[in-house]
């Protein structure tokens, strides 16, 4: 068995390392940032932020609290069908990400009036909080230190099944998601389209220029 560890463990290192965790815990926090500037602002979270704000809000219990049942619950399908996809990322994703977002919810909460931002303040804020989701989204995505069982369980579902691309099944379970956090109060707005939607392309693009510093020099 530790011998079979030891393997497990080899084979998720990676050529430098030390800068893919920097990477992996920097577009943590900033991901973390982003939804609660998403929220904050409501103009919609990604889907899966919007399901587990309406779940966490339902049952009375945090967000970051929620989320975490959540993504250890799909952890068991994606151990159980591809644990290759498990790694240090998986883990610090699933854990950090939802409390990071409560924390920044909480910290920058009173710099929203309750009337809203301005329309041109709003669509700064917006801009950048959507670029800063990309760019992260790409590093955390480039590191490839493993992804949240919530992103790895439609992979799954796509190496499962010849009916269905995986691009299908994941606007399925986008979908899906979001229509749980709108029937739960949740605002669907221009973020959750976008993130949902439309950044699949530009988060391939930004990844391909990011994953140079994470290779051999």
């Amino acid at each position: 068995m530790a011998l079979q560890d030891a393997s497990w463990v080899r084979s998720r290192l990676r050529p430098r390392m030390g800068r893919r965790v920097a990477g992996l815990l920097l577009s943590i926090v900033v991901m973390g940032l982003c939804v609660a500037v998403f929220k904050l602002t409501g103009v919609g979270t990604s889907p899966c932020s919007c399901m587990n704000l309406g779940i966490s809000r339902a049952l009375g219990i945090s967000f970051g609290t929620w989320q975490l049942l959540l993504n250890a619950a799909l952890l068991l399908i994606v151990l159980r069908f591809a644990p290759e996809k498990i790694s240090l990322g998986t883990l610090v994703n699933m854990v950090f990400v939802g409390y990071i977002a409560e924390l920044f919810m909480h910290l920058l909460g009173g710099f929203i009036p309750p009337e809203g931002l301005p329309p041109l303040t709003l669509a700064v804020v917006f801009a950048l909080t959507l670029a800063a989701y990309l760019v992260s989204a790409s590093i955390y995505l480039a590191a490839d230190l493993g992804c949240a069982p919530y992103d790895a369980v439609p992979m799954i579902l796509a190496a499962h099944t010849t009916r269905l691309t995986y691009r299908a099944i994941r606007v399925v379970w986008d979908v899906a998601a979001l229509s749980i956090g709108f029937a739960l109060g949740e605002t669907v707005g221009i973020a959750t389209l976008i993130t949902g939607f439309c950044l699949g392309p530009a988060i391939t693009a930004v990844g391909a220029r990011v994953r140079g510093w994470f290779e051999d020099a």
